[in-house]
């Protein structure tokens, strides 16, 4: 028989009776997962940033600042002039809190596919010895 293979893809998780992936694959799935969350904060911010432009009327950095201090969960820094504004700030929250729950499962997804794949495998060691 044929040796099986450790793991099809750094990208692809290994199955449930494949090997345990070697470090280097675990690491590049979580440079990967940390790349991805990276990327969604960037994407956020970039709506935060035009929202509050658009709809608040603040200058860019201003913007920014507002953006920042909602998507990182501190709050509101300046009183918004317009209900529009207000709306979007409203929406923007839940939004950057749910973006929150969304980056935690994206960037520990490898790390939990790994400790339980591990329990897996000394599991079936153990089966073996029997």
């Amino acid at each position: 028989m044929a040796k099986q293979k450790a793991y099809r893809s750094w990208l692809m998780y290994e199955r449930r009776h494949d090997q345990l992936a070697p470090r280097s694959v675990f690491v590049k799935r979580i440079v990967a997962s940390l790349a991805v969350a990276l990327g969604l904060i960037c994407v956020a911010l970039l709506i935060g940033i035009a929202g509050y432009h658009l709809l608040a009327g603040f200058n860019w950095i201003d913007s920014l600042l507002e953006a920042s201090m909602i998507l990182g969960g501190m709050g509101p820094i300046k009183e918004l002039p317009t209900d529009a504004a207000k709306v979007f700030a409203s929406i923007y929250a839940l939004f950057s809190g749910l973006l929150l729950i969304a980056m935690m499962g994206i960037i520990l997804a490898p790390v939990i596919h790994r400790v339980m794949h591990k329990f897996h495998v000394d599991e079936k060691d153990v089966n073996k010895s029997r």
